[in-house]
């Protein structure tokens, strides 16, 4: 009979193929949108563009190394780069450089190093090591179901005093749902829930800043010229777009009427200048992304590999989450929270934890493809 274990493809062709789309979707929106933001700020229209190439190339360079690592190293040394991503969120909050009032970035020379990006990986790796090893106590005893809740909060306290209410969103969503997957009981659930909801309308209500957010939010055409500038610029843009768009460079708004049009409103940019074709297909590649994230979770669970299951899963609801915050502020659906749309944003720290998320994903994917083509009975000539 024909041998057919060469042909076993051992890696996931259409999560490779959907992020290298969305990672080019993100260069050529980055650069439409940046020139000109980077003519007006730096005299150079491909200041931005530079940049993002320059993050490309590291993040290529780097997944050669990424892609290597074993599962079982994440898992191991999950705790340390935990410990470390806590003292970088110290060391922000010491030495950081304040962008906008917000102290999220620590300068070393041509890298801006945003350690809130770095917390949440961390934060799953851990979550997803606890589950692993403590998954009975989880779902035994409250206290086995707070103790990653305490961790998460640590970092929440460290991430509002720079302050960024939206990573601490995406984290504890994120965190509730992978322990609601690991199957707490729902009294547990609701009572964190009920809890976490509380402390969110607590700290919109101490800053005046997050107040005036959401009753913006709320009617942003009562002060269009202040507090409502950016969304209601942002849904002119929208607007314009129509189904097919104004065409690749055509947009006015990023003509200096919509700020961060290169970052966290490039959405925006993409429904001006590509229309509903382009917000459709944008948004379809990255629910595939992160699709094939919880069917790799849900896989790799059914065989028992509980971190490498809940770190996939972590990975899909994270992208998720991050992708429901920033097109909701965009539309309007939700107050602005200052997170970048994964993959396609202008951002090196957000790019390259993004695309290492997605290697140790591949690598997840890799492993069980191996040990399941390893656990084949082999065939007879």
């Amino acid at each position: 009979m024909k041998n057919h274990q060469n042909d076993i493809i051992l890696y996931d062709r259409l999560l490779v193929w959907m992020t290298l789309s969305l990672c080019v979707t993100g260069l050529i929106m980055v650069t439409s949108t940046s020139i000109p933001v980077g003519e007006n700020l730096y005299q150079d229209p491909f200041f931005f563009v530079k940049r993002e190439i320059f993050y490309f190339i590291l993040m290529f360079l780097l997944s050669c190394f990424f892609l290597r690592i074993p599962v079982d190293i994440w898992k191991k040394y999950s705790n340390i780069i935990l410990i470390l991503s806590i003292l970088l969120l110290i060391f922000v909050l010491l030495i950081g450089k304040s962008v906008h009032g917000s102290y999220r970035w620590i300068n070393i020379g041509i890298l801006n190093i945003q350690p809130s990006e770095i917390c949440k990986i961390s934060a799953f790796l851990y979550i997803s090591n606890y589950l692993s090893r403590k998954i009975k106590e989880v779902n035994s005893n409250y206290w086995g179901f707070l103790k990653p809740v305490v961790i998460i909060t640590i970092q929440s306290i460290l991430l509002l005093a720079e302050p960024d209410l939206g990573t601490v969103i995406v984290l504890f969503l994120t965190t509730l749902s992978i322990l609601f997957l690991s199957g707490v009981k729902i009294k547990q659930f609701c009572t964190i829930i009920s809890l976490v909801l509380i402390i969110i309308i607590f700290l919109i209500l101490i800053e005046p800043y997050r107040i005036n957010r959401m009753l913006t939010f709320l009617n942003p055409w009562k002060d269009p010229f202040g507090n409502g500038y950016q969304l209601t610029q942002s849904l002119i843009a929208l607007g314009r777009g129509h189904f097919f768009g104004q065409g690749l460079g055509n947009s006015i708004q990023k003509l200096n009427y919509l700020p961060e049009a290169h970052s966290d409103f490039i959405f925006s940019i993409i429904g001006e200048e590509l229309g509903y074709i382009g917000c459709f297909l944008t948004l379809l590649t990255i629910f595939v992304i992160a699709f094939r994230c919880m069917y790799i979770g849900q896989k790799s669970l059914e065989k028992k590999q509980i971190f490498s299951g809940f770190l996939a899963c972590s990975i899909g609801l994270w992208f998720s989450f991050q992708t429901l915050i920033n097109i909701g502020a965009v539309t309007g659906i939700l107050p602005t929270k200052g997170l970048t749309l994964p993959l396609i944003s202008y951002g090196g720290s957000s790019l390259i934890i993004n695309l290492m998320a997605i290697c140790i994903l591949i690598r997840i994917d890799f492993e069980f493809r191996l040990y399941e083509h390893q656990a084949l009975p082999k065939e007879k000539s």
